[in-house]
């Protein structure tokens, strides 16, 4: 096992996914339409091998994490239904690679927030993310009882930060400062 390649592997693909070029949803209706014809949506296809690759990492996933957490993020705040229906189960999988080396999954919880923080503020994710995210997590914590009430407990936590991060990026354009000022206290 050779954790620079996997780390290399994992990081270019992300980046080619994340790269403003592939972001179709930025351009016009036509330039659309004509490179899904043509090309369909390459992100979906890196991203599911993303997913297929990380699962065939076995007990060799928790050197990844708190460290591919970040780039995992990003790469499902894409607003592309599909791409995010198979990815966000990651998370699932890395909280669950934690907690069964240390009992919690702190770091993975850490990193996580940190990394939305940024997200959010640099213009990713959106409301249906949020929901995506909580049914997702929420049905997959069911499948493993001994765990479900601690992810039940984080979903609620990233849900409820999630709405205030959403909430202060929609007020910064907002001329009022007693809206931005009240945004900004409830984040904090």
């Amino acid at each position: 096992f050779n954790l620079q390649l996997w780390n290399n592997y994992f990081h270019l693909a992300v980046a080619f996914i994340t790269q403003d070029s592939l972001q179709l949803e930025n351009f016009s209706h036509a330039k659309y339409n004509k490179i899904q014809t043509k090309y369909g949506d390459m992100r979906r296809l890196i991203g599911f091998a993303i997913r297929d690759m990380w699962y065939k990492l076995g007990q060799n996933k928790i050197c990844f994490i708190p460290g591919m957490v970040g780039p995992i993020l990003e790469m499902t705040l894409i607003p592309e239904v599909e791409l995010r229906k198979a990815t966000i189960p990651i998370f699932f999988d890395m909280m669950l690679c934690e907690y069964q080396r240390t009992g919690e999954f702190k770091k993975f919880e850490n990193e996580i927030i940190l990394k939305l923080d940024h997200e959010v503020e640099g213009g990713r994710g959106d409301e249906h993310y949020m929901q995506l995210f909580e049914s997702i997590l929420t049905e997959c914590a069911r499948q493993h009882p001994g765990i479900s009430s601690l992810v039940e407990s984080f979903v609620s936590l990233v849900r409820g930060l999630l709405e205030r991060l959403l909430d202060y990026r929609a007020v910064m354009s907002d001329e009022s400062k007693d809206n931005r000022m009240s945004c900004t206290v409830n984040l904090l």
